[in-house]
């Protein structure tokens, strides 16, 4: 495995902690207290290319690999977790899928404005009785008598970036006698600006409170048939897709935080001074020290790994779920693991709202949830490796 950066890569990661360190840690308290949207710093974002890494130029992207990505992750997480939320909903669960899946029309016209950072784009799998088994799903879409449009009726929950987006990727029933059930699944391409959309209630969270999550609705939508992604009853296969993709995403999230909460860390220890010296030279404060250290590297090197699979999948077509998996899975539970020490190294300061190390283990926990949570990552790298189905 080559982790050796080139000098794009070098780049992307200088630019990413440049901006992340001087636009968005002096305002991500402000915004995790407030919920708004951080809609100038994102719009910067867009500018300087992070909200379509791995687009193609002619897409409105800045075409670098995956690598670029999670080095990019990595440090925007490290600065406000939320931030990076809206970043990897772009990135991954929306121009991912659209560019493996959709048509030379489809990639012009809905991929182009998000990557460049022109628009929000969201992902709509989720509903209030289908969460981990996507597969029950009751949002439904009927072909029109004349065959030119699906009418969408439904409702979706815990839609990220939902109350701002303006395009996005739905997936919903087109045959409710499919056996086995998702193989009646088919996905859409929605403007949310048509009539027959609404958002619901804004969704009031421990965490990522910068990212705007909220419930969806559809009432007589019409689709045309030419926003249908890949091929009508597909669906499920482009949503794995895509979250196989969006883990490792979510792992670079996991490590970026992870970081921040041992940079914090390894700064008190050093500072703090307790019975005559610094609490960095008492035995348990250095347990935690070496053991945050050593989860963090350790997820470097599975996102790093993960990543690789995914790039050479573009030539192969080769699966990278187990990679993506594993990441996920164990850099999330190093996300945790560390916000957690790191509230026990700063004592009553860890818990008070003066220092960003609540909002550290807030915004560490939804990475253990979202885009399959740890058991789910679980199960699916063990029935992968016993080659079960």
């Amino acid at each position: 495995m080559d982790l050796q950066l080139n000098e794009e890569h070098v780049m992307i990661r200088d630019a990413a902690r440049d901006f992340a360190q001087n636009e968005i840690v002096p305002v991500a308290g402000h915004y995790d207290q407030s919920g708004e949207f951080p809609g100038p710093i994102i719009q910067k974002m867009g500018e300087m290319g992070f909200m379509g890494i791995e687009v193609p130029e002619k897409y409105g992207g800045v075409g670098m690999d995956t690598i670029a990505y999670v080095l990019a992750m990595e440090e925007i997480a490290k600065a406000d977790v939320a931030t990076s939320t809206i970043m990897s909903v772009n990135n991954s669960l929306y121009c991912h899928g659209i560019l493996k899946f959709g048509t030379e029309d489809q990639k012009n016209t809905w991929v182009l404005p998000i990557a460049s950072g022109q628009e929000i784009g969201a992902y709509a799998l989720t509903e209030p009785m289908s969460g981990s088994d996507a597969g029950t799903i009751r949002t439904r879409a009927e072909l029109s008598a004349d065959g030119s449009h699906y009418i969408i009726n439904g409702r979706k929950s815990w839609i990220t970036s939902g109350p701002v987006a303006h395009r996005l990727v739905l997936f919903a029933k087109t045959d409710a006698n499919a056996t086995p059930k998702y193989r009646g699944i088919s996905a859409f391409l929605i403007d949310t600006h048509q009539s027959g959309f609404s958002c619901g209630k804004v969704e009031p969270k421990l965490g990522i409170r910068a990212s705007a999550t909220c419930e969806i609705m559809f009432d007589e939508y019409k689709c045309p048939v030419e926003n249908v992604l890949g091929k009508a009853g597909e669906g499920f296969k482009i949503a794995m897709t895509v979250l196989d993709a969006g883990r490792i995403g979510i792992a670079s999230q996991a490590l970026g935080v992870a970081e921040a909460a041992y940079d914090a860390s390894l700064q008190y220890a050093r500072e703090r001074i307790a019975f005559g010296k610094p609490i960095g030279a008492f035995q348990m404060i250095q347990q935690k020290i070496a053991d945050m250290k050593s989860r963090i590297e350790a997820s470097r090197l599975l996102i790093y790994k993960a990543a690789l699979a995914k790039t050479a999948a573009r030539d192969t077509g080769a699966r990278y779920t187990t990679d993506a998996a594993i990441a996920k899975l164990f850099a999330s539970e190093t996300a945790m693991f560390c916000a957690h020490q790191a509230v026990q190294i700063h004592g009553g300061m860890g818990y008070s709202k003066e220092l960003p190390i609540e909002r550290y283990f807030r915004d560490a926990k939804i990475t253990e949830i979202y885009e399959g949570t740890s058991e789910i990552q679980r199960m699916v790298i063990a029935r992968n490796e016993l080659q079960l189905r």
